[in-house]
């Protein structure tokens, strides 16, 4: 099989994979970002490249229809609405998941052709603080940090980021850099203690939004020390005093950190020279992120530890090309190639270089903007490419109606099915992962190639082929007739060209006479180049700006501070790692982390439901009690959607809180009350076929038989049967056990002689081995041991898969351990759990330091 060189879809590392169409799936050991490791997620991506639900072909009101019937529809509806109403009356809401080429031409023919900025993307939800906070303190959206620098730095210090689940590769390889030098120090600050916590020399359980009083302590602490580099300071950096003034104004303990947390924290940063910061969602996701941001910006400014290898702040994108969307303009208040908007002269030249009728002259519409204009009306067209603001913005709820109160909606999708595409007036079949061509951006500026393994399935289109289609069906044929992306990034590049001039950051010269077809991953504007490293910035005086900051007042109040983020094993909203029954097998249901004592605060113990309420919706989670988690605190993961649970979306409970300067969401720290949600009855099904979805909470999740599900109300059912066979889709008979003592019910569903589907019912949350259940669907196992729910002396249950790269399930690690293998290196020699990417290490550590230590002899 030959296996194509390409880049993974998910988060922002970049990595290099090499791909087949059987579904065969390597590291790349020759891409520089992943030298061949790969994460979970990376590793299944030949699970998730099925046909299982795709969109096919375009859709019009429901019904299958041809490529011209759409794109006219599209192309019609947007020029009726520019004609009546004006160019601000539409928009696209775009997606770091679009490779750059994509970006492009959607944002060529929004800003340049339409004639209005009302483009923003997904990405606004998780890196716009920090493009805002690059801008004020560089001058421009200048990433410096390389992934060498993690190397080659004395301290790291984690931000908001939970690394080892979030970017895995990048926690590999610091903690390859560890294992080589000891002496490197790893600092996580983070409300929540996490895995990434288990590899830090210092975790520091910080308040919600208590970074900036943090490192306004840093600032001041530097500054009292003699730490400032005053030479540099008067060379390269202005607003230093001003700086320092007022993060004077600031009280460290508002960070949540005690007075020796914080003496160690600063002195270990003032006494060492190469530190890199590197800061993630946590940072970013707020409504001062843009602030903290700066605040982490100011300390590495006043001190010259940046633009130098092993010292810096470092950004760490969350999607596959965020930044690429950055570097082209997919974001409001941006031009292509870091242009701003807002100058005369940028506009001028982008728009004599695309000989364009047009230019936006002011910013446009921030995606919760946008989708509070589309609420308010104001939005008469909306096309959506490549996501599903309906489960992944704030307020998920007010945006679904948003976007259903919109004249028209378009949606460029691969999925037939998912909460947005449901709302949508038009379908457009896209490419997918492993069929499209063109580039991506990672989060170290490295430009990588990825390439098509597999046909277009149906009539699925790429994503700038359908922009292109109807640009030309709106009066613009002539300036978007590419022949292929390869012209697409060429004109990108020449406009990169064109704008050198104005002395930004983002030159793309290097890839002028770049052969598209075999470019290898390489940065910009060269691999050889260290931003800063020569005292240079970008505002017109050459200077950094070292930005005054305030922190936050501390939060109070009765209610708990609601924290999202992901799973390990999942991504976004699941349309791609949904399919893969190892990575969904992990956490299988959305839930709640809650400390113990506000657990039994509001009378809920492990297992059981909880409600979640705010001013905007409710979810209701199964709730994990953990001392990991700071009181009055609770963490949810977003990726549950419609599709996939009843009442189990948590962006059901966010505010459209957002940055003032950004405009991103505030998704880290919504205020939430809780309580226990008294069902009458739980169950848990496993079948091969689909399940339905029932009952006031449900959630499903792939297995390698088939689905499963649990589920959970309030009333009990006055015909249990016909529940159950409902739920299976099936009205063949069922084989029914009783215990009316544990007020139990059991049911088995067989075709023929092969079990088709189990139910178990209970007035508690049920419990059995779900793993082993799931197993049985499609064996020939007999009823009574269908119906006992656990495997019986002798047979093996490896319990919930623990490490989804090697398909390890807990009770086998359990076992090694229980068998002597006291190390996590011992437990994957003997179990190989923990040997890819080693996202399940702190796991398996958690369960060494769990199990008793065994006397000698015993």
């Amino acid at each position: 099989m030959t296996l194509t060189r390409t880049t993974c879809p998910y988060c922002g590392v970049g990595c290099g994979v090499l791909a087949g169409a059987d579904g065969t799936i390597q590291g790349d050991p020759d891409h520089p970002a992943n030298f061949g490791r790969l994460c979970s997620k990376g590793s299944a991506l030949g699970e998730t490249i099925d046909l299982d639900g795709r969109l096919l072909t375009p859709r019009i009101d429901g019904k299958d229809a041809g490529w011209d019937a759409a794109l006219d529809r599209v192309a019609g509806a947007f020029q009726q609405s520019v004609r009546d109403y004006g160019p601000d009356s539409v928009a696209f809401y775009v997606s770091g998941q679009l490779l750059t080429e994509d970006y492009y031409v959607a944002n060529k023919l929004m800003k340049g052709f339409i004639g209005s900025a009302n483009i923003d993307t997904n990405s606004r939800l998780c890196m716009a603080s920090s493009v805002a906070g690059h801008k004020r303190a560089f001058g421009a959206d200048t990433v410096p940090g390389t992934y060498e620098d993690l190397e080659q730095a004395d301290l790291i210090v984690l931000v908001g980021s939970n690394l080892a689940w979030c970017h895995p590769v990048l926690h590999q390889r610091i903690a390859a850099a560890k294992a080589a030098r000891p002496d490197l120090r790893l600092v996580n600050i983070d409300p929540r203690e996490t895995a990434t916590s288990e590899m830090a020399d210092m975790h520091l359980r910080i308040a919600p939004d208590g970074d900036v009083a943090l490192f306004n302590g840093l600032l001041s602490h530097l500054v009292d020390v003699g730490a400032v580099d005053l030479d540099y300071v008067r060379k390269h950096v202005s607003g230093c005093f001003d700086a320092a003034t007022s993060a004077r104004l600031s009280d460290p303990a508002d960070s949540g950190l005690s007075a020796r947390e914080l003496a160690a924290f600063y002195q270990l940063w003032a006494n060492t020279k190469k530190v890199v910061t590197v800061y993630s969602q946590g940072v970013n996701q707020s409504a001062c992120g843009t602030d903290k941001v700066n605040a982490i910006l100011n300390c590495h400014l006043a001190t010259g530890r940046i633009g130098k290898a092993g010292a810096g702040p470092f950004s760490v994108t969350g999607q596959p090309n965020a930044m690429g969307g950055r570097e082209v303009g997919g974001l409001a208040n941006m031009l292509a190639n870091h242009l701003d908007i807002e100058n005369a002269d940028h506009r001028a030249r982008v728009q004599a270089f695309w000989q364009s009728p047009t230019i936006c002259k002011t910013a446009g519409l921030k995606a919760v903007d946008l989708f509070d204009a589309c609420a308010a009306g104001k939005i008469k067209a909306l096309w959506i490419m490549s996501t599903n603001p309906a489960v992944s913005m704030p307020d998920t709820n007010a945006v679904a109606a948003a976007i259903k109160n919109v004249p028209f909606v378009a949606v460029s999708d691969i999925m037939a099915r998912t909460d947005t595409n449901d709302l949508a007036d038009v379908l457009l079949p896209a490419t997918g992962w492993g069929e499209k061509d063109g580039t991506v951006t990672n989060s170290e500026r490295r430009i990588s190639r990825q390439r098509a393994f597999l046909p277009p399935p149906g009539e699925a289109r790429a994503d700038w082929r359908i922009i292109c289609d109807v640009a030309d069906r709106m009066g613009w044929k002539d300036a978007f007739d590419y022949a292929g992306p390869a012209d697409v990034f060429a004109e990108y590049v020449a406009l990169s060209a064109a704008a050198t001039d104005f002395g930004r950051d983002l030159d793309l010269s290097i890839f002028a006479d770049a052969d598209y077809a075999n470019l290898i991953p390489t940065q910009w504007p060269r691999n050889d180049i260290r931003f800063f490293a020569d005292g240079r910035f970008y505002h017109a005086d050459g200077k950094a700006k070292m930005v005054p900051i305030c922190a936050p007042a501390p939060q109070a109040g009765d209610t708990f501070t609601l924290n999202t983020g992901r799973n390990r094993d999942q991504w976004h909203t699941m349309t791609r790692t949904g399919k893969s029954a190892k990575l969904g097998s992990h956490l299988a249901e959305p839930y709640v982390e809650m400390h113990p004592d506000d657990a039994c605060d509001i009378g809920v113990v492990s297992g059981d439901l909880v409600t979640a309420q705010s001013n905007q919706g409710k979810a209701i989670l199964r709730v994990r009690i953990t001392d990991r988690i700071r009181r009055r605190s609770m963490f949810a993961p977003m990726h549950w959607t419609a599709q996939r649970s009843v009442n189990g979306r948590t962006n059901a409970l966010t505010s459209g809180l957002t940055d003032p300067i950004s405009g991103q969401p505030a998704l880290k720290s919504g205020r939430v009350t809780a309580h226990r949600f008294d069902a009458a009855w739980y169950g848990f099904a496993a079948t091969a076929a689909p399940l339905e979805l029932t009952g006031d909470y449900a959630a499903v999740a792939r297995t390698p038989t088939g689905w499963q599900a649990e589920f959970a109300a309030v009333d009990t059912p006055d015909d249990w049967d016909h529940l159950v066979r409902h739920i299976f889709g099936s009205d063949r008979e069922l084989t029914v056990a009783l215990d009316a003592k544990n007020r139990t019910r059991r049911y088995a569903l067989y075709d023929g002689k092969r079990l088709a589907g189990l139910f178990f019912a209970s007035a508690t949350p049920v419990v059995l081995s779900r793993s082993y259940a799931a197993s049985l669907i499609g064996s020939d196992t007999p009823p009574l041991l269908a119906l006992a729910g656990r495997a019986g002396g002798g047979q093996p249950d490896p319990g919930v898969t623990l490490c989804a790269c090697m398909n390890v399930g807990v009770n086998t690690v359990r076992c090694a351990i229980n068998d002597g293998a006291d190390s996590v290196d011992k437990v994957g020699t003997v179990t190989c759990a923990g040997t890819s990417c080693g996202s399940c290490k702190p796991e398996i550590a958690a369960l060494i330091a769990q199990t008793p230590t065994r006397l000698a002899g015993e």
